[in-house]
């Protein structure tokens, strides 16, 4: 999938693995992220896009402001929680242990 400004994201590696993101800018295979919490819109987070996962929500970048950000992931975060979201991706909810990607390994 091609990052494109305002879209959805959750980090696969880093710090902030696990967290939803927005992207704000696109420089070739880096992208700028914020979730107006940590990172706000003023001061984005430069990422790689292979420790990204996409997601196929977006949000309008007209007028955002750093609440409204919080907002709208807020918003989706609990969707995805819920399991209502309109997005098709492959992450599921493990009680008790957080969101991980269908793909994990078996335990031994």
């Amino acid at each position: 999938m091609e990052a494109k400004r305002g879209m959805i994201v959750r980090c696969a590696a880093g710090h902030d693995k696990g967290i939803y993101m927005v992207i704000t800018a696109v420089e070739g295979n880096r992208v700028f992220v914020c979730d107006g919490r940590s990172r706000k819109l003023d001061k984005p987070k430069r990422k790689n896009i292979r420790h990204l996962r996409f997601t196929r929500s977006t949000v309008d970048m007209n007028g955002l402001t750093d609440k409204k950000l919080r907002s709208e992931l807020y918003s989706y975060t609990e969707k995805v929680r819920a399991g209502t979201r309109n997005d098709p991706s492959a992450i599921t909810q493990i009680p008790g242990d957080g969101y991980h990607s269908t793909e994990t390994k078996d335990n031994p």
